[in-house]
C-alpha cells in the first residue's frame, strides 16, 4: 500500500477539483436549457474534447489495451471502424443537427427533436425514444459505476460495496450540481487528462524495454503473429469490429454535443480538435497494450497481476514505471475516463425524464427553476438505480455496454442521419426506423446470427424501413418549410 498514499492523494485533489468545476457551472445555471444543454454556448475546444471524453469511456484505458496485449494488432480494427465513424459523424451530423434542432422547436433532447422534427401530435414517437434512451442508459450507466468501483477496488484495496459508492459519488455529486456545464468543463480537463496519460505512458514503456527496435524483436520474439492485422480473426469479424464505428450515429450522449454547440460556425474547428485528439488517444491506446507485451515477457516477475488480468496492463505500467506522484495522475486518467462518459449519461437520462416526460405530459406550466430541480432529482434517481444494478458485479453488465451501443446505433443511428439529409422523411418512417433497429439488435442479439455484430444488420434495416415507409407518405408543407430553412442556415454558415 506504500504506492496509496500518493495516488489516494492525487485522487482526492482531481476529484475536488471536479466538484469545485460544478459549482462554478452552477452559478451560470438558470434554467432548464442551461442544466440539459449549457445554453448552447459551447465553444470549438470545450464541443470537440466533451464530446471526445464522453465518448471513450474506461475502455480506452482497461479494456482495448487488454485486447491488444492478449491478441496482439488484430483488435485494433475496432479503432479503425471508430475512427472512421466518428470522423463521418462530425462530417454529415454535427453541423446539420445543430441547427435542425435550433429550427424545430429549440429541441433540447433528441426525443424533443424528433417529435417537433416530424410534428407529432401523438407523442408517441417521444414516448418511444425517451423509453429506449432510459432503458440502455440506466445499463450503461451501470457499467461506468462497475468500472469505477473495480478502479478503487484495485487501486486501493477497498471492498466492492465501498468502491461502488467511492467510485460514484463525486461523478453524481458535479453532475447534479452544474448540469451539463458541468459535464462539459469537466470532460475537457478529464480529456486533456486521458491524451497525457496515453502519449507519456507508450513513450517511457518504450525507453524501458530499450527503444523501438528491441521493443518490436521482444513482441515478435514472444510470438510473430502479434504483428499479423488478421490473426483469428474472419471477415465477418473483422466488419463486426470496423461496425461499431456505425454506432456514432445515434449516441445521444455525444449528439448532444453537436446540439449545445454555440453555432454551426464552431463545429468545423471542433471536428479538427476532436478527431485528432481521438486519432493520439486511440493510438496510444494501442501502443499501451502492444509494448506492454514486449515489457512484461522481459519482467516477468512483475507480470502476475496483467496474467490474471489483461486489463490490469496500463494500470501495471503506471505503478511500475513511474513516481508515485505521476502513477496517481495517470491512474486518475481511467477515473476520469469513467467519470466523463457516466456524467453525461447521467444528464441525458434526466434531460429525458424532466423534458419528455414531466414537462411534456405532468407540468406543462412548470417554471424554469422547478424544471431545473426536477432534473437534479432526476440524476439521482437514475444513479441510484444505476448504483443498484451495479451492487452485484456478477450480474455482466459490463457485457452489455456493446450491447447499448447497438441499441443506440440502430434505434437512432439512422433516424437522425436521414432526418438531417433527406427532407422527405416522414414521422412514420421515423417510428419504423426506431423500432426496426431496436427490434433486429434484440433478435439478431439473440439468436447470434453469422456471428455477425448486432449494429450492422440494425442499421442497415432501420435504414431500409426509414426509407420505404416514408415513400408510403408524404411531409407536410411545415416539415419541408424548417428543413429547407434549417438547411440553407447549416450552408451559409458551416
Amino acid at each position: 500500500m506504500s504506492v496509496s498514499n500518493p495516488t489516494l492523494i492525487t485522487f482526492v485533489i482531481y476529484i475536488a477539483a471536479m466538484v469545485l468545476i460544478g459549482f462554478m457551472a452552477y452559478r451560470s445555471t438558470n434554467n432548464l436549457s442551461d442544466y440539459i444543454l449549457g445554453g448552447r454556448s459551447l465553444g470549438s475546444v470545450v464541443t470537440a474534447l466533451s464530446a471526445g471524453a464522453s465518448d471513450m469511456s474506461g475502455w480506452l484505458l482497461m479494456g482495448l489495451p487488454g485486447a491488444i496485449y492478449m491478441s496482439g494488432l488484430s483488435e485494433s480494427w475496432i479503432a479503425i471502424g471508430l475512427i472512421v465513424g466518428a470522423y463521418l459523424n462530425w462530417l454529415f451530423v454535427a453541423g446539420r443537427l445543430r441547427v435542425q434542432t435550433e429550427h424545430n422547436g429549440d429541441a433540447l433532447t433528441l426525443p424533443d427533436y424528433f417529435s417537433s422534427r416530424f410534428e407529432d401530435k401523438s407523442g408517441l414517437l417521444r414516448i418511444i425514444s425517451a423509453v429506449v434512451i432510459l432503458v440502455f442508459f440506466t445499463i450503461y450507466c451501470a457499467s461506468g459505476i462497475v468500472a469505477g468501483a473495480r478502479l478503487f477496488e484495485s487501486t486501493f484495496g477497498m471492498s466492492y460495496e465501498t468502491a461502488l459508492w467511492a467510485g460514484a459519488a463525486a461523478t453524481i455529486a458535479y453532475t447534479f450540481v452544474g448540469g451539463f456545464l458541468a459535464v462539459s468543463w469537466t470532460d475537457t480537463v478529464q480529456a486533456t487528462l486521458m491524451i497525457f496519460a496515453l502519449l507519456l505512458t507508450p513513450i517511457i514503456v518504450l525507453l524501458a524495454t530499450g527503444g523501438i527496435d528491441t521493443t518490436f524483436l521482444a513482441i515478435e520474439a514472444q510470438d510473430p503473429s502479434n504483428f499479423d492485422m488478421l490473426k483469428n480473426t474472419t471477415f465477418i469479424g473483422v466488419i463486426s469490429l470496423m461496425g461499431w464505428g456505425l454506432g456514432y450515429f445515434g449516441q445521444p450522449h455525444i449528439l448532444a454535443r453537436f446540439m449545445a454547440a454555440d453555432s454551426v460556425k464552431s463545429i468545423a474547428n471542433a471536428r479538427r480538435i476532436s478527431m485528432t485528439w481521438m486519432i493520439l488517444c486511440l493510438g496510444g491506446t494501442v501502443a499501451v497494450g502492444f509494448f506492454g507485451i514486449a515489457y512484461f515477457s522481459a519482467n516477468p516477475a512483475v507480470a502476475m497481476p496483467v496474467s490474471e488480468n489483461h486489463e490490469r496492463v496500463f494500470i501495471e505500467l503506471a505503478k511500475i514505471l513511474f513516481n508515485p506522484w505521476i502513477a496517481g495522475v495517470l491512474l486518475s486518467a481511467i477515473l476520469a475516463a469513467v467519470m466523463s462518459t457516466l456524467s453525461c449519461q447521467l444528464l441525458v437520462c434526466s434531460s429525458a425524464l424532466t423534458e419528455d416526460f414531466y414537462k411534456t405530459f405532468l407540468r406543462k406550466s412548470a417554471s424554469q427553476v422547478e424544471l431545473v430541480w426536477v432534473g437534479r432529482a432526476m440524476v439521482l434517481l437514475v444513479a441510484l438505480i444505476a448504483i443498484a444494478l451495479a451492487a452485484n458485479p456478477e450480474n455482466r453488465v459490463l457485457g452489455l455496454v456493446s450491447y447499448a451501443w447497438a441499441g443506440f446505433g440502430a434505434a437512432f443511428g439512422p433516424v437522425v442521419l436521414i432526418s438531417v439529409i433527406w427532407k422527405d422523411m416522414t414521422r412514420n418512417g421515423a417510428l419504423a426506423g426506431i423500432l426496426v433497429g431496436a427490434i433486429t439488435v434484440i433478435v439478431w442479439k439473440h439468436f447470434e446470427l453469422l456471428g455477425l455484430y448486432e449494429i450492422i444488420p440494425g442499421f442497415i434495416f432501420a435504414s431500409l424501413a426509414i426509407y420505404i415507409v416514408s415513400k408510403l407518405g408524404a411531409p407536410t408543407h411545415g416539415m419541408l418549410q424548417r428543413f429547407a430553412a434549417a438547411e440553407a442556415d447549416f450552408r451559409l454558415n458551416k
